[in-house]
């Protein structure tokens, strides 16, 4: 560990910088997002042409298209400065780490982004249409289909973050063993907890039928076994 520890004031000051750069990466990250982002509403409305029932999307405001450019190249612009947001952060609580711990950066930035990024391929691949499909199956003959942009935006967004956060699990672990308060033990002793947690919070996110239960299920359930294997590695020898 660092033989100097630093100040209270100078962990503020530390800090303070800190969220300015993690601030000003994102903002610049949104900007860059929204030179692009005609084609970023392309991706995020293909997911209608994998269903087999129709959908019309309206804007409701005039002022509909422009809060819903700004907003989606905000999350996009978040999801690119990922890998400064965790550098810095890591950075930030890196002093009280010891130097072998400290190598582990850019190995854990690669990691953190990469997951995060299969998170969202898995929601928009495989979960989004057999979502919409199911949603858009619960209509009316007599009644069409015309759904808000806003809302429709607002969904399968954050159903995309939703899932990216979920595949950090691997992540969040091996920082937790790395300061020793989730240990393989403990994983595997609250295994059986936690496939029933798994199971509840994929049944919140998903339709409520058995096939879209399982797709969800069973991919979080693999990446809990990941956890655990991620939790031997990340441990300190001298606690194993």
């Amino acid at each position: 560990n660092s033989s100097k520890e630093m100040p209270f004031l100078e962990h503020l000051e530390e800090f303070r910088w800190r969220l300015i750069k993690i601030l000003s990466s994102i903002f610049l990250s949104s900007l860059v997002s929204f030179l692009f982002i005609d084609d970023v509403l392309d991706l995020l409305i293909n997911p209608l042409n994998l269903i087999t029932r129709s959908l019309n999307l309206q804007v409701l405001h005039i002022q509909g298209m422009f809060f819903i450019k700004w907003g989606l190249s905000f999350v996009c612009g978040s999801i690119l400065a990922l890998p400064i947001i965790t550098f810095h952060t890591w950075k930030f609580i890196a002093p009280g780490l010891y130097i072998s711990e400290k190598k582990i950066i850019i190995p854990l930035i690669l990691f953190t982004f990469f997951s995060f990024i299969i998170g969202i391929a898995f929601a928009y691949f495989i979960l989004i249409p057999i979502s919409l499909e199911f949603f858009i199956s619960m209509g009316y003959e007599q009644i069409q289909n015309n759904y808000s942009i806003t809302l429709y935006l607002n969904f399968i967004t954050w159903l995309m973050i939703g899932c990216g956060f979920l595949f950090e699990l691997p992540v969040l672990i091996f920082i937790l063993a790395r300061l020793n308060i989730a240990t393989p033990s403990f994983l595997k002793h609250y295994r059986r907890h936690s496939i029933v947690a798994i199971m509840i919070l994929s049944a919140i996110i998903t339709p409520p039928d058995p096939i879209s239960l399982c797709i969800m299920t069973l991919p979080l359930i693999i990446i809990y076994e990941i956890s655990i294997g991620v939790a031997y590695l990340a441990i300190p020898k001298s606690n194993i």
